[in-house]
């Protein structure tokens, strides 16, 4: 099956850069690139899953494993996934003792209903709203009955960012800033209900517009 023109670029420049992402950008959860608001958020989905029976969680679009490493670290049952080879190759160098898979975030290499929790910490950034459906509709077919969802990404008004020869690859690549209100309706189209909506301007040096936390709980 061929990949959407999206997808292949993303998996394309992420390929290309995934030694210098995680020279730059570390390959753990840092003050640098998290707020203490956002990596309290990361805590709050541990200590919740940590207190119940659901503590296995899927990073999706995981990178080169930080969000994946930090939960661990507290003691939650992570996996990670992402669709770039590399960055896979990357995060197993980085973090030995946790599992990652290459996969795209609509093709899932797990059970239906089987997943306690999953985290999707900017990795819907170069989904075009259009396609987003399907990531929800694939999260509703993975996660177990109450289990939750926790999304970060860049807000906006659904605005697209085009970036030639994006990290030097040679390749565009797209980022697009989602309507918080769009994504919310989205998540809920797809079974879901939202426990918590977190919005904060842009802080970091690295941030250019407001960051969305959302989270949500599989239906019952």
């Amino acid at each position: 099956m061929t990949s959407p023109e999206y997808v292949a670029s993303t998996r394309k420049v992420y390929d290309f850069s995934a030694a210098h992402y995680a020279s730059a950008v570390g390959t753990t959860v840092t003050s640098a690139y998290e707020r203490p608001i956002d990596r309290a958020i990361l805590n709050a989905l541990a200590e919740d899953l940590v207190d119940g029976d659901q503590a296995n969680v899927l990073d999706i679009g995981c990178g080169v494993g930080r969000v994946a490493a930090f939960l661990h670290e507290r003691g939650l049952d992570v996996r990670g996934v992402d669709l770039s080879p590399e960055m896979i190759a990357t995060a197993r160098s980085a973090h030995p003792h946790l599992a990652f898979d290459v996969a795209p975030m609509t093709e899932l290499p797990v059970e239906n209903d089987s997943l306690g929790a999953a985290v999707l910490w900017y990795s819907i950034i170069h989904t075009p709203p259009a396609a987003l459906s399907d990531v929800w509709d694939e999260l509703a077919r993975v996660l177990a009955r109450n289990g939750r969802v926790l999304l970060g990404f860049q807000a906006g008004d659904n605005d697209e960012v085009q970036r030639e020869n994006a990290y030097g690859s040679s390749t565009t690549m797209t980022w697009y800033r989602h309507n918080v209100d769009d994504v919310v309706q989205g998540v809920e189209r797809a079974g879901f209900t939202m426990q918590a909506r977190i919005w904060r301007k842009a802080e970091l040096a690295h941030e250019t517009t407001p960051q969305a936390f959302l989270t949500f709980q599989r239906q019952a």
